[in-house]
């Protein structure tokens, strides 16, 4: 449900009756990803990027990966930890794991570029 940002502040993090449900209220936050190169903020139609294993970070698709989980590799994380020499993060997971650092990295830098001001009075 999208509402204003004064209603927003009212209802963020209680509950609302809707019909015969009571539902949690919570911002919805999520991030574009590509599923051909596992990377951020496009999509595989419109991606140029080279095919990337989302277990692995290998140049293969994941159907075809052979990877063991002590080995899995998130490429997102790798190439944060290539451009960001002085904070390094963890690499040992699956690019599509919800508790990804470059994941939450690319959702606070959505929550900071988002104005919840009210512009236009009820």
């Amino acid at each position: 449900m999208e509402v204003s940002a004064q209603t927003r502040k009212l209802l963020l993090h209680k509950t609302v009756k809707l019909g015969w449900q009571i539902c949690k209220t919570e911002d919805y936050e999520f991030a574009t990803r590509c599923y051909k190169c596992c990377r951020f903020n496009h999509r595989a139609r419109d991606c140029s990027g080279e095919e990337t294993c989302p277990l692995c970070a290998g140049s293969h698709k994941l159907k075809e990966c052979t990877t063991y989980p002590p080995e899995y590799k998130c490429i997102d994380c790798l190439s944060y930890n290539k451009h960001n020499q002085k904070i390094t993060v963890c690499v040992n997971h699956i690019s599509l794991d919800k508790n990804c650092p470059s994941l939450h990295a690319i959702l606070e830098k959505h929550r900071k570029n988002t104005d919840y001001r009210n512009e236009f009075p009820l």
